[in-house]
């Protein structure tokens, strides 16, 4: 007659496991109903990022000698705008380097200042550089520019923008430009429309 296998005691869970899972499980269900709660804000305001473009510009006056001395005067419309139906922008560290076939020819700077709601601000630079001495490649350059009447700047730089998206928080974000600007010596405004791209 063959004896009945003895069974051993069932383990229980310790407390401690149950405690972990518990907490664990009111976690999840907390950062479930989070997202659900921004993703309803994001639905309900759609924030969109604000944009920093180059409206407008204007070669005022070209003055070059026999020294090959190159000196420049510009006008620059620089534009802010802020799509965002429900949210102020805050615009900071706005800082813009004018360049002249890789030398700089200034710094374009703005103070902190705010966009309204569906706003745009627009700041008017006169930029008049110090007298530049050219290389032979920029001599070149130079002279070409004069024949054909047209001369090429590049705008580039950053600007920080921070937003609040009701009471979700704030968002921030970097805006970069980098706009090739074609001015033609005869003082005509051009509207390049170099937008910013974000990061």
């Amino acid at each position: 007659m063959h004896k009945l296998p003895v069974l051993g005691r069932k383990r229980r869970t310790n407390l401690l496991v149950w405690c972990f899972a518990f907490i664990c499980a009111i976690l999840a269900i907390i950062v479930i109903i989070a997202g659900i709660i921004v993703f309803i804000g994001y639905l309900a305001i759609r924030p969109k990022v604000p944009l920093l473009y180059v409206n407008a510009a204007r070669l005022d006056d070209v003055i070059y000698n026999q020294a090959s001395v190159l000196a420049v005067r510009l006008t620059v419309d620089i534009k802010a705008e802020n799509h965002n139906q429900k949210a102020h922008v805050s615009f900071y560290n706005t800082r813009l380097t004018l360049e002249y076939h890789g030398l700089s020819i200034a710094m374009l700077v703005a103070d902190p200042f705010e966009v309204k709601k569906n706003a745009s601000e627009e700041f008017y630079y006169v930029v008049e550089s110090s007298p530049i001495p050219l290389g032979k490649q920029e001599q070149l350059l130079t002279q070409q520019a004069l024949q054909k009447g047209l001369f090429p700047f590049f705008l580039k730089g950053n600007s920080r923008t921070r937003w609040r998206i009701g009471s979700l928080g704030s968002v921030k974000f970097w805006l970069h430009i980098n706009c090739h600007m074609w001015l033609p010596t005869n003082s005509s405004v051009v509207y390049p429309h170099c937008s910013s791209s974000s990061h």
